[in-house]
């Protein structure tokens, strides 16, 4: 049956364009946008998952940042504390060169101070925006931003790197100990050999003898004096020379952190001054005792004196370097103390510049780390919702074949009704 009110095929084909043209339509949009999912529309749960991972590659991008500026920061205080432990081991050459007899100790010191000034203007400078961390103004760490760490339930946790701060400063001077009162002979606190203090022992040629610190009280000083020392010289001859050595007890310490003190400081002295071999310091098996041997083909004469109300001054390094205040080579007790103390700052920016260098390669592996991530996840984000490019324009061309057979289609169902005419002729 044929019907002029009612054309079946002209719906048909009307229906299959508008179909062809919806597809059409997508296929340009994906074309022109470049995303298979442009919208929540086109794919709900797809959209949501790629908007939660742009979310962290933003949120990475921050992060890179603060990676960045962290490590701008500890580049800074590395490259200082290095710089500082260079103008430490300077320092110790003038120390060692005032260890001997014929050296003007007065210009070495005028030296020293130099390099002591250049290590504070060192400190002052080792800043980045205005962050010093090396100039003891504070204790608190760093913290530096380095993720963003995404649970299975979506919940979403920071994390970071600390970066311990290092005390370089030279604020809190130093002063020295001072054996400023009347010595007491008192055996109980310290002898030399069999001979208790304030008496000269002789060591003669291959002999040696023990030095003991038998107790300790706060405030009790303790001197060595080295006599007939041979003393090397750069030209190759000898020279003697006498050296003393103090130490005043605080209320923390014991017989052994006196005598390790005490002999720290008389094997630096001998060590920088006289040739290898000819004295050799060793500490005991007893408690506070050390032994010092004589190698160098004369005698040497040793003395131990106590002092019971002893000035301790204030040569501890834990607040800094300001142990470098203390110095002074013009005597010879501070000659001989300098060289200890000089170890044990060098010791201390060794450790800071370590402790900088190793934060540093951290804050760089985890920057390498977060920029390898971010690419992963755009990746990841681009196979979700990138367009196939390739097989948009194949379907594309394939749309507009078929939208024109439609519209042919179409076309020849609405020309139907006009045959029926012919049958009323």
């Amino acid at each position: 049956m044929s019907s002029i009110l009612t054309n079946n095929s002209a719906m048909v084909a009307l229906q299959t364009l508008k179909s062809i043209n919806s597809d059409l339509g997508k296929t340009q949009s994906m074309i022109s946008t470049g995303k298979d999912v442009a919208s929540a529309k086109d794919n709900a749960s797809v959209w949501a998952i790629s908007k939660v991972m742009e979310s962290d590659v933003k949120g990475f991008k921050g992060i890179s940042d603060s990676l960045n500026l962290g490590e701008a920061t500890v580049s800074v205080a590395r490259q200082a504390a290095e710089a500082v432990t260079d103008l430490l081991t300077d320092i110790k050459g003038k120390i060692v060169a005032a260890q001997e007899a014929n050296v003007d100790r007065s210009k070495l010191q005028t030296d020293i101070e130099a390099l002591t000034d250049q290590i504070e203007s060192v400190v002052g400078a080792a800043q980045f925006n205005g962050l010093n961390l090396i100039d003891g103004t504070s204790t608190d760490d760093m913290s530096i931003l380095s993720s963003l760490n995404r649970g299975s339930d979506g919940s979403v946790t920071s994390a970071s790197i600390d970066v311990g701060r290092q005390n370089l400063s030279l604020t809190d001077a130093a002063t020295t100990a001072a054996f400023d009162g009347s010595t007491v002979d008192d055996g109980t606190l310290a002898a030399v050999g069999s001979t208790n203090d304030d008496a000269d022992v002789t060591v003669a040629d291959s002999a040696d003898t023990a030095i003991t610190i038998a107790s300790v009280q706060e405030g009790a000083g303790y001197r060595i004096t080295l006599s007939d020392v041979q003393l090397s010289s750069p030209n190759g001859g000898t020279s003697v020379g006498s050296r003393e050595f103090l130490y005043v007890a605080s209320a923390t310490d014991s017989v052994d952190s006196v005598r390790d003190n005490l002999s720290a400081q008389v094997s630096a002295y001998l060590g920088a001054s006289a040739d290898s071999g000819d004295y050799t310091v060793t500490n005991g098996t007893n408690a506070g005792e050390f032994t010092i041997a004589n190698g160098s083909g004369e005698n040497l004469t040793v003395k131990m004196e106590t002092q019971s109300g002893a000035t301790p001054g204030t040569t501890s390094t834990a607040a800094g370097l300001g142990g470098l205040a203390a110095l002074d080579v013009t005597t010879d007790v501070g000659a001989g103390q300098a060289l200890s103390t000089i170890d044990t700052l060098i010791d201390k920016a060794i450790d800071s510049a370590a402790a900088f260098g190793s934060a540093q390669g951290r804050i760089e592996t985890q920057s390498d780390f977060i920029s390898k991530l971010s690419d992963s996840l755009k990746s990841g984000i681009g196979s979700l919702v990138d367009a196939n490019m390739e097989e948009a324009s194949a379907r594309l061309q394939a749309l507009q074949v078929q939208q024109q057979l439609g519209v042919q289609s179409l076309s020849i169902a609405n020309q139907a009704p006009q045959s029926i005419l012919s049958l009323f002729r």
